[in-house]
């Protein structure tokens, strides 16, 4: 008996505690971003060209659960109405006023980027990044642990490197990096603002060092746990 509970101690103790720990922040991670019931969020994209060129765009975003998000630029009128839905079991679709039309987002297609920004469709669908990816936490100091993501499916990147912060767990910053290992994009999340409890994230970051462009998201004002139909997020409204 003695001995059989030695080798079971052996075998626990052999196990790498940090995929463990690692999946636990990253849950935490996921949590944390999906905390509030719903919101309802104004804000404004600024893209940055290589020579300094801005561009303004403003929108509107609805989220409800873990699992229901729609953007839609309301200005200026060269983007005005373009939208983009993202629904449970991966589904996403795109309305371009110029079609007239809703187009589903064929999974070949998803990491493309989404009306001229630096975010692709995937990476402004609801997700979590605990089911996407493995992590292992390859570094940390009294601030934030360093993750290491590796996706579970083959896709454009290589692995991130996710920077957590240990009070708010808020990943403040991930860096992408393609498959032949080079720093490709950069993701900010700043300006934390404490929310009806939550801890918001209100300045958003998304540069790619390859195309030497950038594009920063404001959230202007935001509204946390409020009732939002269910019709909202759904193609008809796309059109709206």
């Amino acid at each position: 008996m003695a001995g059989a509970i030695k080798f079971m101690l052996m075998i626990i103790l052999s196990v790498p505690s940090g995929t463990q720990d690692a999946m636990s922040i990253l849950r935490k991670v996921d949590s944390v971003s999906n905390a509030s019931k719903s919101k309802k969020a104004y804000f404004r994209m600024v893209l940055v060209e290589s020579g300094g060129k801005t561009f303004v765009r403003k929108g509107i975003t609805f989220e409800k659960g873990a699992n229901r998000r729609l953007l839609k630029f309301t200005e200026p009128a060269s983007v005005k109405g373009i939208a983009f839905l993202s629904l449970p079991g991966d589904l996403m679709y795109v309305y371009l006023p110029s079609f007239r039309k809703v187009r589903r987002i064929a999974t070949s297609v998803k990491n493309t980027n989404f009306a001229g920004t630096d975010f692709t469709y995937d990476e402004l669908s609801t997700f979590k990044y605990s089911e996407k990816y493995k992590p292992e936490i390859i570094s940390e100091d009294d601030s934030v642990w360093i993750l290491k993501l590796i996706p579970k499916q083959k896709g454009d990147y290589a692995y991130l490197v996710m920077y957590v912060d240990k009070n708010t767990y808020i990943p403040v910053k991930i860096e992408f990096y393609d498959r032949g290992g080079n720093l490709w994009k950069i993701m900010r999340e700043e300006k934390v603002k404490k929310i009806k409890g939550y801890n918001v994230p209100t300045l958003l970051t998304m540069e790619d060092l390859k195309k030497k462009h950038k594009t920063i998201m404001y959230i202007d004002s935001i509204e946390l746990d409020i009732k939002i139909p269910d019709n909202v997020f759904s193609k008809r409204y796309l059109r709206r």
